[in-house]
């Protein structure tokens, strides 16, 4: 986890997760959560924040970086395909096993 630093403020964060994929040849990683405030979207700092998340996967040796959006979230996918990132066409499904217990 990283945080997202403003003028000595913090304004955000990116959390990546790591793991292995025979699809991508070795290590694979996910950008599990990324935001903002909403007070400093539209400044550049998400594209920054994911040029610097690619810097640390390809430091790491990763070989392929995901990310997750809801398709109705427009300004959010604008973004990332903006940022090089791919539609390939699949859906990503959960099932949750566990909750959590108060």
């Amino acid at each position: 986890m990283w945080l997202i630093d403003s003028g000595g403020a913090t304004v955000g964060y990116v959390v990546l997760i790591f793991s292995y994929s025979l699809e991508f040849d070795g290590r694979d990683a996910y950008v599990d959560e990324i935001y903002v405030q909403a007070s400093h979207r539209g400044r550049g700092l998400g594209p920054k924040t994911l040029l610097f998340a690619e810097g640390v996967c390809a430091a790491l040796g990763v070989r392929a970086l995901h990310l997750g959006v809801d398709r109705n979230n427009v300004p959010a996918l604008t973004a990332y395909l903006k940022a090089g990132f791919e539609d390939r066409n699949h859906c990503l499904l959960t099932k949750r096993i566990a909750t959590r217990s108060a």
